[in-house]
Parts: C-alpha cells; sequence; structure tokens
C-alpha cells in the first residue's frame, strides 16, 4: 500500500511548505512592481540625475493614477474569472508570465511599447495580485489561528522585493539608462514564475489536505455553489465593503510614496552622503524595510496578544493604520514649508520616519485585511471579494496621483496638509463605526476597546 503524506505535515517554520512558494512568487512579483514604480513618475518627468519622456508633472501624475488603479481593478475581473474558469493556481502562472513580458515591452526605448507595457502589466496583475493571495488563504482552515502570522509572513515576503528593488532597479534606471532598468523589472518576474513552477506540488488546500490522509474514495464534495448566501454571509460581505473604503483612504495618503513624495525625495531633499550622489528612488525602499524588521514584531504581537484575548479586532487594527499614516504626513509638513521658504533641500531623515510611520501602519491594515477577506467571504466568491479589496487598494492609488498631480499648482505642504486632514478625518469615523462593524462580521465583543 502506498502511503500518501498529508499536505498539512509538510511543513518549515510551523506553516505549509506552499506558504513560502507563494513568499517567492509575491516576492519576485513585488520586485518587478515597485522597482518599475520607483522610476515611473522619474521617467515621465525626468530626476534630476538625467532627463525623461519631459512630460508635465499634471500629466505624468494622470498617467500614474490611472495605471495604478488600473493595475489593481483588474483585480476584479481576473479573480472572477479565476473563480469560474482559470482556476486560482492558473490565473497565476498567467498573470506572471504577461506582468514579465510588460517590464520587457517597456525596455524598448520607443513610446508606444512604453503605453503597451504598462497595458500587459495591468493585466497580468489582475490575474496574478488577487489569486495569490487567495491561495495563501485556502492554505489554512479558517478558525487556525496561524492565519494571521501567516499572512504577515506572506507580506514580509512582498515588502522584501520591494525593499530590494529600487536599490537595483533604481540605480540601473537613474544612473544608467531608464530602459536598462525596466528590463531589470521583467528579469526579476522571470525569477518569480520559475520558481513558482517548481513549487506548485506545495500548493495544497486545506479541503484537499483532508482528502490525502483517507484511503477511501468518496464523491466530489458538494460546495455551497447552488445555496443563497445567508444573512450573516451578506453580513460579512458587508464588512468586508466597508472595510475596504476605509483602507481606500489609507491607500491614497500610502501610495503617495511613487508620486507626491518621490518627487519631494528627487527635488526637495539632499541626496549627497559622503561626496556620493544617490538615486532619488532609494528612499522608496525606506518603507519596506522597515516592515520586513517589524512585520515579525507585529506578527508575535497579534498571537501574544490573541493567547490571551486582548487582541484587537480587524476594524481596530485598521483605525490604528489609519493614525499612523495621518501622523506621517502631519512629520512632513514643516520639512516642506522649510524647503518652501528657503530653497534648501532637507534632511532625508524626515522622509525616513514618515516611512517609518507609514510602515506601522502598512502592518495593521494590509495583512489583516487580506486576512479577513479570505476569511470571512464565501467560498465561491472568494475570488470576486479579494478583487474588491484590490478594487479599493486601486481606487486609493488613482486617488494618490490625482492629489499628488496637485503640486503643479499647489506647494508641498499644501498637499501633505490636505491628505493629512483627509486620513484624520476617516480615522474617527472609523473608529465610531467598529462596534457595527464587528456586528457585521458576527465577532462577539472583547473586553479590549474593540
Amino acid at each position: 500500500m502506498t502511503t500518501t503524506v498529508p499536505a498539512h505535515e509538510k511543513q518549515w517554520l510551523g506553516h505549509p511548505r506552499g506558504l513560502f512558494t507563494l513568499f517567492f512568487t509575491e516576492m519576485w512579483e513585488r520586485f518587478s512592481y515597485y522597482g518599475m514604480r520607483a522610476l515611473l513618475v522619474l521617467y515621465m518627468t525626468g530626476s534630476t540625475i538625467q532627463p525623461g519622456l519631459g512630460f508635465p508633472v499634471k500629466y505624468a501624475m494622470h498617467i500614474y493614477a490611472l495605471y495604478t488603479f488600473l493595475v489593481y481593478v483588474a483585480g476584479v475581473p481576473g479573480g472572477w474569472i479565476a473563480d469560474n474558469y482559470l482556476g486560482h493556481k492558473r490565473a497565476v502562472l498567467v498573470g506572471g508570465i504577461v506582468i514579465a513580458c510588460g517590464h520587457f515591452s517597456m525596455a524598448v526605448p520607443r513610446l508606444p511599447f512604453f503605453y503597451f507595457g504598462l497595458g500587459l502589466i495591468i493585466i497580468g496583475t489582475g490575474f496574478l495580485k488577487t489569486n495569490v493571495s487567495t491561495i495563501v488563504g485556502s492554505l489554512y482552515r479558517k478558525d487556525d489561528p496561524r492565519r494571521d502570522s501567516a499572512f504577515s509572513i506572506f507580506y514580509m515576503g512582498i515588502n522584501l522585493g520591494a525593499a530590494i528593488s529600487p536599490i537595483i532597479v533604481g540605480w540601473l534606471g537613474q544612473k544608467l539608462n531608464w530602459h536598462i532598468g525596466f528590463g531589470a523589472a521583467g528579469v526579476g518576474m522571470i525569477f518569480g514564475v520559475m520558481q513558482y513552477i517548481a513549487g506548485q506540488k506545495y500548493l495544497v488546500a486545506v479541503s484537499e489536505e483532508e482528502k490525502a490522509v483517507t484511503t477511501r474514495i468518496v464523491a466530489p464534495e458538494v460546495t455551497e455553489s447552488n445555496e443563497p448566501f445567508t444573512p450573516a454571509d451578506w453580513g460579512r460581505i458587508g464588512a468586508v465593503v466597508i472595510v475596504s473604503l476605509f483602507a481606500l483612504i489609507f491607500w491614497a495618503g500610502f501610495e503617495q510614496a511613487g508620486s507626491s513624495l518621490n518627487l519631494f525625495a528627487d527635488r526637495a531633499t539632499r541626496l549627497t552622503v559622503f561626496g556620493y550622489t544617490y538615486p532619488s528612488s532609494w528612499f522608496q525602499s525606506v518603507e519596506a524595510f522597515g516592515v520586513l524588521i517589524f512585520s515579525g514584531v507585529f506578527a508575535w504581537l497579534w498571537l501574544f496578544l490573541a493567547r490571551r484575548g486582548k487582541d484587537p479586532s480587524s476594524p481596530m487594527k485598521f483605525f490604528f493604520g489609519l493614525v499612523f499614516a495621518s501622523l506621517s504626513f502631519a512629520l512632513l509638513i514643516p520639512a516642506a514649508r522649510h524647503f518652501e521658504a528657503t530653497q534648501q533641500r532637507v534632511s532625508p531623515n524626515w522622509l525616513i520616519g514618515a516611512y517609518l510611520l507609514q510602515t506601522f501602519g502598512e502592518l495593521c491594515l494590509s495583512p489583516i485585511g487580506l486576512n479577513l477577506v479570505t476569511k470571512l467571504s464565501p467560498k465561491r466568491v472568494v475570488g470576486l471579494m479579494m478583487g474588491v479589496w484590490f478594487f479599493a487598494l486601486g481606487s486609493g492609488n488613482y486617488v494618490a496621483g490625482w492629489l499628488a498631480g496637485m503640486i503643479q499648482d499647489r506647494s508641498y505642504s499644501e498637499v501633505f496638509r490636505i491628505v493629512c486632514i483627509m486620513i484624520g478625518v476617516s480615522a474617527v469615523l472609523l473608529l465610531l463605526l467598529v462596534p457595527p462593524i464587528k456586528k457585521l462580521m458576527n465577532e462577539r465583543s472583547s473586553k479590549v476597546v474593540a
């Protein structure tokens, strides 16, 4: 008799090995995305190191806003197609290949290839981004206490790629040639596709694990596909939609990194250390390195509090995320005013401090949100609901680009103040809505004010 080793026994560091296949897939995909994003606005407007396309700031920000919006909104049809036709695993593979083709298209120094490459990356990300997160959730039962920790580990993969890519791709693009940088982003995505193919055998969902430990041949599992949603299902779906709206506000501030903060780094921040002028795109690695340093701390913190029954609810963690994001722009306002008054570049410590505050905010919101969507969504629409989450993320990106476009007619300090107030007001509103959101989630009250 042949013995089948259950997939849940194939673990590493207490988690299914499939988590680490997805960890490296997402790491390389984010390497390609954030590397290209670090160059995008600077390439369109031109940086202090080398000229670019010479687009006006407002026009460049419009392209940036539309691109980053569509990259994430494409996850809605991408999730639906995966749910109904391709399957999540195959969708991730197709998405990775299309993304790589998009980056290589941008490596061609012709404007039509630039726009064509952006279009391919949008389509590919729509297939890959939502579905890789959905697969992470499928590796765990909904009541598994390791879920938040798993998404925090997965988030480390995202930020490992995001931390390394601006240093490599940013240097190649700003110091050598923009198109060499775009090509390097494509090479990273190829690495991601190769290791995903090699590790697909470990992507075994919980329901498949249960089948692996039995020797009986059973009929296909009857799912909930023809059953109407219950009131509890609709309540959980509603909770996902509401927290996604607040996530939209968070991302509208957070995604200033690739737009207004990118220009502030390039044009208003000191870029020389010990006589060496470093690329302004390197600042976009700061927040990602912060996540790498502190994500383990936050993963431990949530488990520590959960074991003692004091873990804040997911909506309360979202509130903390918004507060940190608002404070990050409050910190930058005096630095921007100093630059505007003196025209002297400010210390890089202002941006570093702001990015660290955004790190704390991101760790309170993004991995928690990914877990929330996979945990609350009915099984047959989990891909679609993950698409809704990324629709909110994409909408936040669009708002971020629209706000950054104001820099052409307003000062940095004015734009930072607008973003600070917008996020702060939304944080207060969310705090008031925490109890009804918890009711929709069907969570019982906790001793913690949550």
